[in-house]
């Protein structure tokens, strides 16, 4: 089962992201994803430990992007490749059985592709226009046509400048969840509010009651 809200870390420094991580779970993150870009090689073991024993307090998933050498090693929950990183296929064989794999997509063939691969999840957008990436945005219309092509049970998980105004048409679309990076990290008291539009499992626990 791959939960609803991925919260994406992409601090610049270790403090950074154990701070920023620290928020999102005791904010209600189910998954967390530590981007390692930005930090040195030397300390991505000794960080992804520190990031580990908090996830493991909050119960909260860690996947780590890229570098599933360490995603290994630390026994985390699983990985997230971008386009130019590992192969998912090669990637599987060096992860324990259990450890989930996403993969992004800009379009209905790079997913077609990725479902060959047998990836756990795909990560597809951009939704909107980035910075980060010149691939077009796909919008709510790109989103409806791919989901009803792939008509696939494989999860698709939108990306890019989302925000909780955008979460209604996301899933209107078949798109079963998001990846959020800024809006979370500008304020962590959105995960609520995007759990909760979402549906997610958090916030289903939350409002049961005893009769």
């Amino acid at each position: 089962m791959i939960p609803k809200l991925h919260y994406l870390s992409q601090a610049t420094t270790s403090a950074a992201h154990l701070e920023n991580i620290q928020k999102a779970c005791s904010s209600g993150a189910e998954l967390v994803q530590l981007d390692l870009e930005h930090i040195d090689g030397k300390d991505h073991l000794k960080l992804a430990q520190e990031v580990l024993k908090i996830t493991a307090h909050f119960q909260t998933r860690l996947v780590i992007k890229t570098f599933y050498k360490i995603a290994h090693e630390v026994k985390a929950d699983g990985i997230y490749l971008e386009q130019n990183d590992a192969c998912p296929t090669l990637a599987r064989e060096e992860l324990h059985p259990w450890q989930t794999i996403g993969a992004t997509a800009n379009s209905l063939e790079e997913c077609k592709t990725l479902l060959t691969k047998e990836v756990d999840y795909i990560g597809l957008g951009p939704f909107k226009t980035t910075s980060e990436t010149t691939s077009k945005a796909l919008g709510k219309n790109g989103y409806i046509l791919i989901a009803e092509d792939l008509n696939t049970e494989t999860p698709l998980i939108g990306f890019g400048k989302i925000t909780t105004e955008d979460v209604t048409d996301i899933l209107a679309t078949g798109v079963s969840g998001i990846m959020v990076a800024k809006a979370i990290t500008a304020d962590f008291n959105t995960i609520k509010t995007f759990n909760e539009l979402l549906g997610a499992s958090s916030t289903d626990e939350m409002r049961h009651t005893f009769k």
